[in-house]
């Protein structure tokens, strides 16, 4: 389902904003520093207005939680900035590389119906194996995006694939990760390679899963635990397989295999480990040593390098 155009208007912002923040600060530092302390700001803002569709309109727990989360831990990553932790801006760069990969595909339909569609057929194969027929028909926008169980019968469900179910966003954020921070190109080449593969075939296992899943119905025997958690499906029963399937399954283990190809990732740049650092301690409040030194608060390079030029 589409976002607000605030939503939308807020994401565009933060990514114009820290982009001025990251490019200001090579000329002028302090300024740079408040240009890209007042980009988290948005960029919280921005995720409180996806607390409703997460919650409401997704029926996603985990994604309406993880966003509230996000709104005081973008405010405090801008005032730790101001205070003087200058590695923060290699995260603040990751950020603006990850807006600049994702946002035109969510605007532009030349970029994001072709992947959809291709994403759709792909998971059709993969559901065939399984030994389902779906039919792939169009949405209302006329996107070939919707896999159909059992057309033309009382057991007729279908699922669509969205710019979510592409993977996308996942490798986004692995991509901007592992460009902003300084390291030799061949091995952000060969983290790419070892990152994207694997997202997309991770994504094409979700997918099919899900589809299979609700068209199927797996889970129906979890109707009554389903309801009472999601109130929606009270209506619905059927539904129970698809939000066990998708809202709680498949949404946990994505967070689970984003950590770890992240760890697969810092094999191959470990100038990311201050990036981990830098979250670690917005969570946790103590500074961590990733790479056999303890950093002195603050004093981390502003390119992920090692403070002392190591």
């Amino acid at each position: 389902m589409a976002t607000s155009l605030l939503t939308t208007v807020l994401a565009w912002l933060s990514v114009v904003a820290f982009l001025s923040g990251v490019l200001v600060h090579r000329r002028d530092e302090r300024l740079g520093r408040y240009l890209t302390a007042a980009a988290w700001a948005v960029f919280g803002v921005f995720w409180g207005t996806l607390i409703p569709h997460f919650w409401y309109a997704k029926a996603s727990f985990i994604e309406a939680g993880l966003a509230a989360v996000a709104i005081p831990a973008c405010v405090y990553t801008g005032y730790l900035l101001l205070s003087g932790r200058e590695s923060l801006l290699v995260l603040s760069r990751a950020i603006a590389i990850m807006g600049v990969l994702y946002l035109p595909a969510t605007t532009l339909d030349a970029l994001f119906e072709p992947l959809i569609e291709i994403v759709t057929l792909q998971a059709k194969w993969g559901i065939e194996l399984l030994g389902y027929q779906p039919t792939v028909v169009e949405n209302e926008a006329g996107v070939r995006s919707i896999l159909l169980f059992n057309p033309g019968t009382d057991a007729a469900r279908s699922t669509e694939i969205l710019l979510a179910c592409t993977g996308l966003g996942s490798m986004s954020i692995l991509a901007g990760l592992i460009l902003a921070v300084d390291a030799s190109p061949d091995r952000k080449a060969k983290a790419l390679a070892v990152s994207v593969p694997v997202i997309w075939v991770l994504n094409f296992v979700r997918n099919v899963f899900i589809a299979a899943a609700f068209g199927g119905q797996w889970f129906q025997v979890f109707v009554p635990q389903v309801v009472g958690v999601f109130g929606a499906t009270g209506t619905s029963p059927e539904l129970a397989s698809y939000y066990i399937a998708d809202k709680i399954l498949a949404q946990s283990a994505s967070v689970v295999a984003l950590v770890g190809i992240l760890l697969l990732v810092l094999r191959f740049v470990p100038e990311l480990k201050t990036v981990v650092a830098d979250v670690l301690y917005l969570v946790t409040g103590d500074e961590y040593d990733l790479g056999g030194r303890k950093p002195p608060r603050g004093g981390m390079r502003a390119d992920g390098g090692d403070p002392d030029g190591e």
